[in-house]
């Protein structure tokens, strides 16, 4: 076979397999040392017959790379978990960042519902808070302190206990998008206007600040991972509703795949939600008004930047990979 007939033949896998490696994007170690005794049977038969070609060079250097997979060590498994959040959520992010934005216009529909129902309706958010707490908010409002609710209980039993919950609300949110989705539409809607109606609130007694400043330097954390955790159930519906090509079930296990990963890298941010609630939330009414514009925009910048932002600048990155040696036909 000519050379130039041997590239051509196998440069779409070669390739492909360079990004893979890349990546980190393989399903399983057995599909890995499969490639890999490809591209060495490849570079066996370009030393054979193109023995001063360029393509020897680079196969030489493909093959060597895929070795250095196969063979990692220990530490290079721990960097496994680093290249987890730093670039494999980044380019799933992308990839299925179309379902985020959909969460988010769910997510502001939802609570602007909540906002107008409250606004038209005085029962409306006893209806959905109950009299305990809407008395009890009153209470705090008279008191001059609204977010008074977030000082009840220890730093750490507050910590913990909203912690657990919040994770709880991710997973179920998740976990209900089996359901074609609706389940996981029928958490967000529940939550969405609870915050509506509860902002509103607020806003309705005049101490819409204060509550801006109490609720949100977790907030802004907190609420934007259930976004995201909902974004994943909707993956997970799609992934039976639109099975494409493969088999409902094949679709299926993908989608659970993807979604559980989302769903995990969410929990670093919901544990720094759970200890700024119990921990600094509960000084918010003392501390300086510039010292909680700083903690909110900085949350809500540190994980908007992460699902939103930084995805882009890994696709980017990847895209723009150079080949390890020029391949010309």
């Amino acid at each position: 076979m000519r050379e130039v007939s041997f590239i051509k033949q196998n440069k779409e896998k070669w390739l492909s397999f360079e990004k893979a490696i890349f990546n980190n994007d393989f399903e399983s170690p057995d599909e890995l040392a499969t490639q890999y005794i490809h591209v060495v049977n490849d570079l066996a038969y370009a030393q054979t017959y193109y023995p001063k070609s360029k393509v020897v060079v680079y196969l030489n250097q493909l093959a060597a790379k895929a070795f250095q997979k196969i063979y990692k060590t220990k530490r290079e498994d721990t960097n496994r978990i680093i290249s987890f959040w730093k670039t494999e959520i980044p380019l799933i992010c992308y990839e299925y960042r179309k379902f985020i934005y959909i969460a988010f216009i769910v997510f502001f529909a939802f609570t602007f519902i909540g906002v107008i129902s409250a606004a038209n309706d005085g029962e409306f958010v006893r209806s959905i808070l109950g009299d305990h707490y809407v008395n009890m908010s009153l209470e705090n409002i008279e008191a001059g302190d609204p977010v008074a609710v977030y000082k009840s209980g220890s730093n750490w039993g507050s910590f913990i206990g909203i912690t657990i919950n919040n994770l709880k609300v991710g997973i179920i949110a998740f976990v209900m998008g089996v359901f074609l989705g609706i389940g996981t539409l029928y958490i967000m809607f529940k939550n969405c206007i609870m915050l509506g109606s509860f902002q509103y609130f607020f806003y309705e007694k005049n101490v819409f600040w204060e509550s801006v400043r109490g609720i949100w330097i977790h907030g802004s954390m907190e609420i934007f991972a259930i976004v995201i955790e909902a974004a994943a159930g909707l993956i997970l519906g799609a992934s039976i509703l639109f099975p494409g090509t493969h088999s409902r079930y094949t679709s299926f296990k993908k989608g659970a795949k993807i979604g559980v990963k989302i769903l995990i890298s969410t929990f670093p941010f919901t544990f720094a939600a759970g200890f700024l609630e119990g921990f600094i939330t509960r000084y918010s009414n003392v501390m300086p008004h510039a010292l909680s514009v700083f903690i909110i925009l900085s949350t809500l910048s540190l994980i908007a930047y992460y699902y939103l932002i930084y995805p882009f600048k890994i696709q980017k990155q990847i895209t723009s990979i150079p080949t390890t040696s020029t391949l010309t036909v």
